[in-house]
């Protein structure tokens, strides 16, 4: 990412990541697509998959948009139910949206994006959850990406909304979507209420 505009601000350390860092892992050194296309040249097969994957050109597809990564939508995807969406584009949606779902629901969280002038390694989704004295944080690992003028839509694995009378009401989420140098890509704020029905 060595040419995108830096990003806002890096991501606090958490006691997880930390134990992680004990681990010693070390993210893969930064590479530009020019750098990925032209090693192993001489082997002709390894380059025209390379440039089947990567293209043959630094992807610059909105010139005036400095970042790599460019969040297009959150949605809550339910069975039978309409998609809810956060639309991470328009800063008036980035706070205080507020979902009705009914508790025990099962669901998948969508992320649609856009990837533009280099590689991005390590995109993570991170939902730290709260409701009076109840914290929790899902983490998901989206993965690693190459430029292309198409949205990416990452869905997480199946989920499923709590149950039961102390499990109802209101909860706040903070969400942020970072990549392997924990850079903070965007943040943003959501709230979902659970009912015991989805008309409640």
């Amino acid at each position: 990412m060595a040419e995108c505009e830096e990003q806002v601000e890096q991501v606090e350390q958490t006691e997880d990541e930390e134990d992680a860092a004990k681990l010693a892992y070390k993210p893969p050194a930064e590479k530009s697509i020019d750098e990925i296309l032209n090693t192993d040249k001489e082997d002709e097969s390894l380059k025209k998959y390379k440039e089947q994957l990567l293209g043959t050109d630094q992807k610059i597809f909105w010139e005036d948009d400095k970042r790599c990564v460019i969040l297009r939508k959150m949605s809550i995807l339910v069975d039978g139910r309409k998609d809810e969406e956060i639309n991470l584009e328009d800063s008036s949606q980035l706070k205080n949206m507020k979902f009705v779902v009914k508790e025990g629901a099962k669901y998948r969280i969508m992320i649609t994006f856009n990837v533009q002038r280099e590689i991005v390694a390590g995109l993570k989704l991170i939902n730290k959850i709260s409701k009076g004295p109840f914290n929790d944080k899902e983490e998901y690992m989206v993965g690693s990406y190459g430029p292309k003028k198409e949205v990416y839509e990452f869905k997480s694995p199946e989920e499923e909304f709590p149950s039961g009378m102390l499990k109802r009401g209101d909860y706040k989420v903070k969400s942020s979507f970072t990549d392997d140098d924990k850079n903070d890509l965007l943040s943003w704020e959501w709230q979902f209420s659970i009912k015991k029905d989805w008309k409640d």
